[in-house]
């Protein structure tokens, strides 16, 4: 009699490919060393690496070992974003991953890089999800160009939660708002900027370089 082999629970396999990703440093820089066959890199951060697992519409998000406590916190932001239909689903999370949706589409920064438009209602969407977000308890902070996704059907969604919890004041997303009216809108202004210079603006900015919109 042939014994039918007992399927490995999700968390069980979330589990093994988290523990196949491993992490270096090379100076300064943590750099991927090894990954499971089943991962695909599809994002570095500042914190982890994001996965898309094969075959799936799902993301595995491993964080560094130096920032592993940052898993927790995100996966609470998750919990209390639960219903908010502009951010990824989280399904799982581990002491040092998480499991959320796989969200496909265009970051902001690359629809200016390509040139595909942004609409105003875009800019209204995110306003809209950051809302919902403040409503929750959250404080939204880091929003920048490359969190937000417009998808193939034109909707708007937001990754990368982890700083929702900051008591400072962020005025990013703002700052991000004014520029869209004062330049983007402007009949002169180029739809499509090599993405040398999207990289400059943004480290002027960073740095506090660039001018007031005021």
């Amino acid at each position: 009699m042939k014994i039918k082999r007992k399927e490995r629970s999700p968390l069980y396999q979330y589990d093994e490919l988290a523990k196949s990703v491993v992490y270096t440093s090379k100076g300064s820089k943590v750099v991927l060393a090894e990954k499971g066959a089943d991962l695909q890199l599809i994002g570095e951060g500042r914190s982890a690496f994001a996965f898309r697992i094969r075959g799936t519409d799902l993301v595995l998000k491993v964080f560094f070992p130096q920032f592993e406590m940052i898993a927790a916190e995100e996966a609470e932001i998750y919990i209390q974003l639960k219903g908010n239909p502009f951010f990824p689903s989280m399904h799982e999370s581990g002491s040092n991953y998480l499991v959320i949706d796989y969200v496909q589409g265009t970051t902001l920064f690359n629809c200016l890089v390509k040139g595909i438009p942004i609409a105003a209602g875009h800019i209204k969407e995110v306003d809209d999800a950051l809302q919902l977000a403040r409503e929750k308890g959250l404080n939204p902070s880091d929003i920048h160009l490359r969190n937000i996704i417009i998808t193939p059907e034109g909707k708007v969604r937001l990754i990368d939660v982890a700083r929702f919890r900051q008591t400072k004041k962020c005025s990013q997303w703002e700052d991000l708002k004014m520029a869209f009216e004062k330049f983007y809108r402007h009949e002169r202004f180029p739809k499509k900027v090599p993405v040398h210079v999207m990289n400059l603006i943004a480290f002027f900015y960073k740095k506090g370089l660039l001018p007031s919109f005021d």
